[in-house]
């Protein structure tokens, strides 16, 4: 993924206002994170725990999107798979929801999906971040990357319909 700027992400901002899109908290070390080993870039809200986003590019154009959690349950203590990158984490998971864009939005429907509870998917699949105890897969690293980057896109699209 190619290094963003801020005024990059709260432009790419497709299920939310502009207003909350420049109200948000967008990282602040923006220049130290690991772009070359990014599929997309994914944060918490440290102001907000239950608020996370994350923004890539899809055809070419930046999509950012808003997501919310669910409050940390007990189910959460147990071992639980992300959809995006298929890895799997005791207690790293969490439901994220992210409000659909344009009209559908705005009558309160949303998209949900099971992600890695920092979203550092990406790291995850290239193996740069431990998760500990890892299921055995045949795919190569490039065959994972591939695979994560279409199941964003697909979130995405559920997003954008």
């Amino acid at each position: 993924m190619k290094p963003l700027t801020e005024q990059e992400i709260r432009t790419a901002f497709v299920n939310c206002t502009k207003g909350e899109a420049s109200r948000l908290n967008v990282p602040r070390n923006l220049a130290e994170q690991p772009w070359d080993d990014l599929d997309f870039l994914g944060w918490r809200d440290p102001q907000a725990p239950d608020r996370a986003y994350l923004v890539t590019e899809l055809d070419g154009r930046l999509v950012a999107v808003v997501l919310r959690s669910s409050s940390a349950a007990s189910w959460q203590a147990r071992r639980s798979m992300c959809s995006l990158c298929v890895t799997t984490h005791t207690g790293g998971v969490s439901l994220l929801v992210a409000p659909r864009a344009g009209k559908a939005g705005k009558q309160g429907n949303s998209v949900g999906a099971y992600m890695c509870s920092d979203l550092a998917c990406s790291l995850y699949v290239r193996g740069k971040k431990d998760v500990g105890t890892k299921l055995h897969e045949s795919l190569t690293v490039e065959e994972k990357v591939q695979r994560t980057v279409a199941n964003l896109a697909a979130f995405i699209a559920k997003v954008t319909a």
